[in-house]
């Protein structure tokens, strides 16, 4: 830049209420998103590593379809679904169109972490009499809470960084920290594009902070319950 200026700054803490509400917002459908996309992960690989059952490949192939299709069709035709199901320009559509981004990426994760594991440990738990729900959080709960923690942190990173789709989906009534963001970096508006640049930057950081040392304490915890 040909000179420093701290306008970006002042106009940020100038409107700081808006500017909590958006990140407050974008952090609780990027959260939603990321817990979703966890629990019904698990769920697939689960039941893709761990079952055989009629259609698997099908349902596998299914799974990573949002990969393989463009992210412009993908939006065109989901924008019509949700408008026709009422969900256009709400919060509910953009966390479920954010979800459908997201799974791939959990599943992915979550399978490669069930296949490591594996079911023997859980099967030897249920011969020595603890039931399905029991030897699951007992045993391999605690084995793949890390890999959880992976796959979270990657759903919540695809979430709070989507755009395009928020955009089509949310129909400007959805503000998220992208909406806002993306706009300034395709503008002249420099200062406001490496203020929010850094803000991202540091939020990124945090998350993945705080999802490390959730991981820290939680398998210091599990050795001294071990020990």
């Amino acid at each position: 830049p040909q000179k420093f200026s701290m306008r970006a700054v002042k106009g940020i803490l100038r409107n700081r209420q808006q500017f909590a509400w958006l990140c407050t917002s974008s952090l609780f459908i990027s959260a939603s998103v990321a817990f979703l996309s966890v629990v019904i992960g698990t769920m697939a690989a689960r039941a893709l590593e761990c079952y055989d059952f009629f259609g698997k490949r099908l349902f596998s192939f299914i799974a990573m379809f949002p990969f393989l299709v463009p992210g412009i069709v993908f939006a065109m035709g989901v924008q019509i679904t949700f408008i026709k199901c009422g969900l256009s320009g709400t919060v509910l559509g953009v966390i479920i169109v954010h979800l459908i981004c997201s799974l791939p990426y959990a599943v992915t994760l979550m399978q490669d972490g069930t296949r490591a594991i594996g079911v023997k440990l859980e099967e030897q738990a249920r011969v020595l009499g603890a039931g399905a729900l029991q030897a699951f959080f007992k045993v391999t709960f605690p084995n793949l809470f890390p890999v959880m923690l992976s796959a979270f942190s990657m759903a919540f990173v695809v979430s709070f960084s989507q755009y395009f789709l928020t955009l089509m989906i949310g129909g400007g009534n959805v503000k998220t920290f992208a909406i806002v963001m993306v706009p300034y970096l395709g503008s002249g508006e420099r200062n406001f594009a490496s203020i929010y640049s850094v803000i991202f930057l540091v939020i990124m950081l945090l998350v993945f902070g705080i999802l490390e040392w959730i991981v820290g304490r939680f398998t210091k915890a599990q050795e001294v319950e071990y020990y």
